[in-house]
């Protein structure tokens, strides 16, 4: 029998063993029932089962499925088209997943199958740095097949896109924030007249008070008297 904690007790009776789980309120679990004697624990087997169960749910998570992509080309392919079934082979790679490449022969086309081997050399070596070959080319009828593995494993794959997810999530920082300390502490941006700006405009500020004192009313002038005529002074001569 083992005890809770993993030390060996030794070969007891089944009553003894059924006694020492009552007083230690512990379950006795036989481990090993094939063994000569068999093997018992004390344990709580509640606990037990929840962490076992725990232990199954973390594997099923860190499992990874492997999938098997299929990319179809054709011998005489565009230039155009290639480059977009190649960029569809490069993803595939990155995120793990194996390609299966298959080269679709039609007509005369299958009296040259070395048109489709050429094809499958110069895609595997446009993605050597993404994968390797790991089955060679090989004719299947009217096709001829060629897999693709990766060279990062697809757990990697996965924790680095997650990483990359994580740092396109986070916020950029405020450049405006930035600029406008860099204008205020910085020694070199040539501030200080910026900093003298309030001072000068303080006349401005003063002018609606100069405008609201009430002015005192203008004196008018008083009008000029006309002169006395001139005809009056000659009449008073000659009287």
């Amino acid at each position: 029998m083992v005890g809770p904690n993993g030390e060996q007790v030794g070969i007891v009776r089944v009553e003894d063993a059924l006694r020492l789980a009552a007083e230690a309120d512990l379950d006795l679990v036989e481990v090993a029932p094939m063994a000569r004697p068999p093997v018992a624990k004390l344990m709580d087997f509640g606990k037990f089962k929840y962490e076992a169960a725990l232990k199954a749910r973390e594997a099923r998570k860190n499992q990874v499925n492997t999938v098997i992509k299929e990319i179809k080309l054709r011998p005489k392919i565009d230039p155009h088209d290639y480059g977009t079934k190649k960029g569809h082979v490069e993803r595939f790679l990155k995120a793990g997943d194996k390609v299966k490449v298959t080269i679709m022969f039609r007509g005369r086309e299958q009296s040259r199958p070395e048109l489709g081997f050429r094809l499958l050399q110069r895609l595997a070596e446009d993605i050597t740095e993404l994968g390797y070959v790991e089955s060679s080319p090989k004719q299947d009828g009217r096709n001829m097949v060629m897999v693709l593995a990766p060279t990062k494993k697809k757990a990697d794959a996965r924790a680095e896109q997650r990483r990359r997810r994580e740092l396109s999530s986070m916020p950029a920082p405020d450049d405006a924030t930035d600029a406008a300390t860099d204008t205020v502490t910085g020694p070199e941006s040539g501030t200080a007249p910026a900093a003298s700006a309030p001072a000068a405009s303080a006349p401005v500020a003063s002018a609606p008070a100069a405008a609201s004192t009430p002015s005192a009313p203008a004196t008018p002038r008083p009008r000029p008297r006309p002169a006395p005529p001139t005809t009056t002074a000659a009449s008073a001569e000659s009287a």
